[in-house]
C-alpha cells in the first residue's frame, strides 16, 4: 500500500507511473509496427518532431531505405508513415521526460540535504539503470534497420526486462520510503520469504517469455485454449526441440508459446493455492500478507483470463495492450508480496 508521506515518496511514485506509461505506449508502438519508423537516435534534435513537409520527408526517406520499408510496407504513404511515427515518437519523448522527472528533483533534493547517505548509493544506481536501459531501446532498434523487418525478439526481451526491473527497483525504493523507522528489512528470511522470492522470479520469467512471444509473433498461432489446436502439445513443440535443441526454447514460436502457456498456469495455480492457505488460517499471517495474496489472487485470475482471450483472438492492439499492462499490476504485487514477508 503506497502512502506518499514525502516529497522523495511522491517523486519515486511519479517515476514509477511514468515508467508504467512508457512501457504501454511501448506495447502500442510495438503491436502498431511502429518501433522502426525513426530510424535515427537523436539524443536533443530528436526531441521535436518533423515541423514542415521537407522535414517530414526526410524522415520518411530514412525510413525507405530499411527493410521494414522495402519488404513490408512498400505500400507506405507519406499519411501512412506519419501514423506509425507519431507512437515512436512520443515513446522516445516519454524516455526523455523520465529522465528529466528523475534528475531535476534529485539534485534539488541533494542540494536540500534529504537524500541520506544510505539512500544516495541506491539512487544512483537507479540513474545506471535508466542510462542502460536508454542504450538498450537503442541497440533492439538497430536490429532492425539493416537485415530483419522487425527487431530481434531477444533484444526486445532484454529492453523490457529492464524495463520492468528499472521499475520494481524503484517501487522497491518507494515501498522502503514508506515504512517506519521502527520497521526494517529482516536479517532472517522466513520460509514465506523464499517462496515470495521464487514467485516474483517466475513472474519476471514469464514477462520475459511473453516478450519472446511479441516478438516472434507466437501469439498468431494455435488461437485455441486450453488445447494447442487439438493437442495438449502440440507436435510442432516436441519436433522442434528436436531438431534444434536448447535453442528451439528462446527462438522456436510453438516452443515459446507452449513455455508461456505452462508458465500462466504454474504462476495462477500457486498464487490461487497460497491465497486459499491463507484464508484458511486465523492466525500466522500479518493483515499486509493476507491483503498482498488477496491483490496477487485477483490479479493473476485477470491477467489469465486476459492472456486467454488475447491469444484467442489473435493478439488484437487493445487486448496485447490491456494484458501488458496487467503484466506490470501483477510484478507490482509480486513485489509488494515480497516485501511484507521480508520486514520486521
Amino acid at each position: 500500500m503506497i502512502k506518499l508521506k514525502n516529497p522523495l515518496a511522491l517523486w519515486l511514485f511519479f517515476g514509477c507511473l511514468l515508467i508504467f506509461v512508457m512501457v504501454i505506449v511501448g506495447g502500442i508502438t510495438r503491436l502498431s509496427g511502429s518501433g522502426l519508423s525513426i530510424t535515427e537516435w537523436k539524443l536533443i534534435r530528436g526531441t521535436i518532431p518533423p515541423l514542415n513537409e521537407k522535414e517530414w520527408q526526410e524522415e520518411f526517406e530514412n525510413y525507405r531505405q530499411i527493410p521494414q520499408y522495402k519488404e513490408q510496407n512498400y505500400h507506405f504513404t507519406l499519411e501512412d508513415f506519419k501514423g506509425i511515427y507519431w507512437w515512436e515518437y512520443i515513446h522516445r519523448l516519454i524516455g526523455r521526460i523520465i529522465g528529466l522527472v528523475f534528475i531535476i528533483p534529485f539534485v534539488i533534493f541533494w542540494m536540500k540535504g534529504m537524500i541520506s547517505r544510505s539512500l544516495m548509493p541506491k539512487l544512483l544506481f537507479l540513474f545506471g539503470l535508466g542510462a542502460l536501459q536508454g542504450f538498450l531501446g537503442w541497440f533492439m532498434v538497430k536490429s532492425g534497420l539493416t537485415e530483419n523487418v522487425r527487431v530481434s525478439h531477444i533484444r526486445l526481451a532484454i529492453h523490457l526486462g529492464m524495463a520492468f526491473i528499472t521499475f520494481g527497483f524503484t517501487y522497491w525504493l518507494l515501498q522502503g520510503l514508506n515504512e517506519s523507522e521502527t520497521k526494517n528489512l529482516s536479517k532472517t528470511k522466513s520460509d514465506g520469504y523464499r517462496s515470495a522470492l521464487v514467485l516474483l522470479i517466475l513472474v519476471f520469467v514469464q514477462i520475459i517469455y511473453g516478450a519472446f512471444v511479441a516478438g516472434t509473433k507466437a501469439g498468431h498461432i494455435y488461437n485455441t485454449f486450453p488445447k494447442m489446436g487439438d493437442e495438449w502439445i502440440a507436435t510442432s513443440v516436441s519436433f522442434a526441440l528436436e531438431r534444434n535443441g536448447w535453442s528451439a526454447l528462446i527462438n522456436d514460436i510453438s516452443v515459446v508459446q507452449f513455455i508461456h502457456r505452462c508458465l500462466a498456469w504454474i504462476i495462477a495455480l500457486w498464487i490461487i493455492g497460497k491465497w486459499i492457505g491463507s484464508l484458511r488460517k486465523s492466525s500466522g499471517l500479518t493483515f499486509q500478507q493476507k491483503y498482498s495474496l488477496s491483490f496477487l489472487a485477483f490479479m493473476v485470475t485477470a491477467q489469465f483470463l486476459l492472456g486467454m482471450f488475447t491469444l484467442l483472438y489473435s493478439v488484437p492492439v487493445w487486448l496485447g495492450v490491456i494484458h501488458q499492462a496487467g503484466a506490470f499490476f501483477l510484478f507490482a504485487g509480486t513485489i509488494f508480496h515480497l516485501r511484507v514477508y521480508c520486514s520486521k
